[in-house]
């Protein structure tokens, strides 16, 4: 029997959310050696170099907090940071996984959304006392569209760098310029400013690397065909696309991951255009883990890149959602166990 997404239910243990808080299985093996620079792109080689450097750092800072006084206090020490910014696709995850590889643990890795939904389980100064022994917090896709979660985040990363915690963000906007055009509240703006200082900007331009060379979105399939081909392959999942939408209204974000784990394809039909924005936000969320984890995903209806209505495309949430079409464009483009056999 074809296994469905809407039939899973799963449940995560708060326990369980730091352990998990690693790179995922696409970014296991990755290093500073494995980026390769785009020669037309100088920024990407300095950022390189800056990535390594900052390594270092931590490396040398976390042995330093490590070590006690002579009268057996260990030395007051506080974190760095590093800001990498960037469009899509230029490898800014990449070296940030890189660093997490390169530095001592213990250590985490999590998007930006991960993070808040952590606190949120774990509560503010659990979350705190967690992360206080770690020698870096790598933070991808590092966005700001609340005024609470960014005061939230701010008071998170104050703490910790305070305590010997480093930190290290990918995001498309540079420090000094997050939550430019969506809040004008002089209590967040004041927030973002201190974020921004907590960092040291580097740029890393380029081309989207997941669309060189490659083809607009492909045609979807057609149903009957989409069904075919769900069938053969093996630990695949197929779902109404407003099914899926339903059910994931009922789960928590933070249960993404474990609502995928161990599928081998995702299929979904009747894609259609989103016109309302807390669904289209849970498609962002999706399509994060389902890029996280190297799923392929095939539809019928409507085209990938026509999943955000225009008018979201133009709104305050735009990265979010290019980059959300950006993955799932990537994903469509992987050859399935069927389609491979």
């Amino acid at each position: 029997m074809q296994q469905r997404l809407v039939d899973r239910h799963p449940e995560v243990p708060a326990d369980q959310l730091v352990a998990q808080m690693v790179p995922p299985p696409t970014f296991d093996e990755v290093s500073f050696a494995s980026y390769i620079p785009d020669p037309k792109e100088p920024s990407q080689a300095a950022a390189v170099r800056k990535a390594e450097e900052f390594a270092d750092r931590v490396t040398k800072l976390h042995r330093a907090a490590s070590k006690k006084s002579l009268f057996g206090r260990k030395k007051p020490v506080t974190g760095i940071g590093l800001y990498l910014d960037g469009g899509f696709g230029v490898g800014k995850t990449h070296l940030l996984a890189s660093i997490f590889h390169s530095v001592p643990g213990p250590k985490s890795f999590g998007t930006f959304g991960e993070l808040t939904n952590l606190v949120g389980a774990l509560g503010f100064n659990n979350a705190v006392e967690r992360l206080a022994g770690n020698s870096v917090l790598c933070i991808d896709e590092f966005e700001l569209d609340d005024p609470g979660d960014t005061m939230l985040v701010s008071r998170l990363l104050s703490e910790l760098t305070a305590r010997g915690v480093s930190v290290v963000a990918t995001s498309n906007t540079l420090p000094g310029q997050l939550g430019e055009g969506r809040f004008a509240a002089q209590d967040f703006m004041r927030e973002i400013k201190k974020l921004g200082s907590l960092f040291e900007p580097i740029r890393v331009d380029g081309p989207d690397y997941r669309h060189r060379d490659l083809p607009p979105a492909p045609e979807p399939t057609a149903p009957e065909l989409l069904a075919e081909k769900a069938s053969r392959t093996p630990v695949s999942t197929l779902d109404d696309f407003d099914d899926l939408l339903e059910h994931l209204s009922t789960l928590h974000p933070s249960k993404y991951n474990a609502l995928i784990q161990g599928v081998s394809a995702v299929y979904i039909s009747g894609v259609h255009t989103v016109t309302d924005q807390a669904v289209a936000l849970r498609i962002v969320v999706l399509a994060d883990r389902l890029y996280d984890a190297g799923t392929p995903v095939t539809v019928s209806g409507a085209k990938l890149d026509q999943i955000f209505s225009q008018e979201m495309l133009d709104g305050g949430y735009r990265k979010k959602y290019l980059r959300a079409i950006s993955r799932l464009l990537a994903l469509s483009r992987f050859e399935t166990p069927a389609t491979a056999a």
